[in-house]
């Protein structure tokens, strides 16, 4: 097996460097940054892209990033991407379903591209005189849930098993996985194998990681991920087993019995599913922002915090950072900048901005210092990437508050009150703690921190002369600095 695993990384790596050397010969016109987008569910991925394209295009305020506050940006459009065989990022659509309709758009499902092409003047006198400068943006939008597929190629079955049953036993998931559980102990690893009991165990194992992903429960490590965005796979062999107890797994399983077939199916999951998308999308990435729901874990508590940060590990280990040197670069790729960012902060007055920061920093800590000492820059911080609330003031019993106004999606409940999505409102959303420690020290009975409201998207701001405005935001402009002000220089 290990022999095995060696060959297929080698041949993987090989492949690597050939189609980088291609795509090396095709950014010598046109320098290409592919920029990989990802986080776990409802974390705003599509939101982002979104706002990122809208505001490039256009002219949006971006005044923390240089190139934009300098007024050297001449223009930006979207081109057609460089990979035919992947779907398409629907831009045009997400923007209508936010303008017209002022509604979030779908979540990720699918991995999808697009291709943003900016036409800028450089910021050095030398480098003007040669002509205008350009960079292909290369936006690869996936599902965080996928990143914490790819550990899952150094694990044997044994050993995703045993990780898989220790979580599913701990005292913040037993009660719903104990479905899951009980039918695990109705089963015989040893007996025969019955396509009944496979589907029946994956089955109440894709429902137990359902379960962990509610809101309530905002728990983020549920691997496999693809179980719970199966796609076209829904129902094949490769999706359908469920780790068993380690105990039974004592030498290699017996030819035709449950344990074979489950160790195989695990095996046929990474070869045909999670290693393609490590090959042919992951490994290409140059920079990548990871999006955090930090507010929806605030509010479910410290064991999905504690979650949260192990999936950020986890999720970490998974990249390639680094720098790697001009020559070698024609050979391998590395993820030299990683941002996490956590997202809806509009949902905060900004004087929590900062407390937020400080919880997603101490949230990723450990990540952070991994990538750092790989040599890769990393940074977080906390951004609304389109702003749906705007700040106010209101009185309560003669005290004065920090407020947000916005208008509730239709259906949101406030106060025993049910929203129609046309009245806007004033919430005091409350206060996080100076010591971002509390929050994960904190007893999982307490009130959560901060009051959750899910609110509608903004209708545009039309300027004195009539010109209508791009999507407001919070810190994105930062972001964009931080991810490709350096190819705008």
């Amino acid at each position: 097996m290990a022999q095995r695993n060696f060959l297929s990384r080698l041949g993987d790596e090989l492949r690597y460097s050939l189609d980088n050397l291609t795509e090396t010969v095709g950014d010598l016109a046109v320098p290409t940054v592919r920029l990989g987008v990802t986080g776990l569910s409802r974390a705003g991925k599509t939101v982002f892209i979104t706002a990122l394209i809208h505001n490039l295009v256009n002219g949006g305020r971006l005044p923390m990033l240089d190139a934009s506050a300098e007024g050297r940006i001449a223009r930006a459009a979207l081109e057609p991407q460089p990979d035919d065989d992947v779907p398409r990022f629907d831009v045009e659509a997400h923007v209508e379903t936010l303008l017209t309709e002022r509604l979030w758009p779908q979540s990720t499902r699918r991995i999808s591209e697009l291709r943003l092409t900016i036409e800028f003047e450089s910021a050095s006198l030398l480098s003007r005189t040669l002509g205008r400068g350009r960079l292909h943006l290369d936006i690869v939008d996936y599902p965080g849930e996928w990143l914490l597929d790819l550990p899952l190629l150094e694990k044997d079955f044994r050993s995703f098993c045993e990780e898989a049953l220790l979580r599913a036993r701990d005292p913040a998931r037993a009660d719903i996985a104990a479905p899951f559980l009980a039918a695990l102990a109705a089963a015989d690893a040893n007996a025969e194998a019955v396509e009944p009991t496979a589907r029946l165990l994956a089955s109440r194992y894709t429902d137990y990681l359902g379960a962990c992903r509610a809101d309530e429960r905002a728990l983020s490590m549920l691997p496999p991920g693809r179980f719970l965005m199966p796609g076209d796979l829904e129902g094949s062999p490769a999706l359908t087993f469920a780790p068993l107890d380690p105990a039974t797994l004592e030498g290699s399983p017996r030819p035709g019995s449950l344990a074979a077939m489950m160790e195989r199916r695990f095996e046929a999951y990474k070869k045909h599913i999670v290693r393609p998308f490590f090959r042919d999308h992951f490994a290409r990435l140059d920079r990548q922002i990871v999006l955090v729901d930090a507010l929806n874990a605030l509010n479910a508590g410290p064991a999905a915090l504690r979650d949260l940060e192990a999936a950020l590990a986890e999720i970490l280990a998974a990249f390639r950072p680094g720098r790697v040197s001009r020559l070698f670069s024609i050979f391998t790729r590395r993820i030299d900048r990683i941002l996490f960012a956590a997202t809806k902060a509009d949902h905060l007055h900004r004087a929590d901005h900062d407390r937020l920061e400080a919880i997603l920093k101490r949230t990723v800590a450990r990540a952070i210092e991994r990538a750092e000492y790989s040599g890769a820059d990393v940074d977080a911080l906390a951004l609304a990437a389109i702003r749906a609330t705007r700040e106010a003031s209101v009185t309560h019993d003669g005290e004065t508050m920090p407020a947000i106004l916005g208008t509730p999606l239709p259906g949101e409940r406030v106060n025993g009150d049910t929203y129609d999505g046309n009245t806007e409102i004033a919430l005091f959303p409350g206060d996080l703690p100076d010591d971002p420690e509390e929050v994960f020290a904190g007893s999982e009975a307490r009130n959560p921190p901060v009051r959750f409201v899910r609110f509608r998207p903004p209708a545009l701001q039309t300027t004195a002369e009539g010109a209508t405005l791009s999507l407001p935001h919070i810190r994105l402009d930062r972001a964009l600095q931080f991810l490709i002000g350096d190819h705008l220089a």
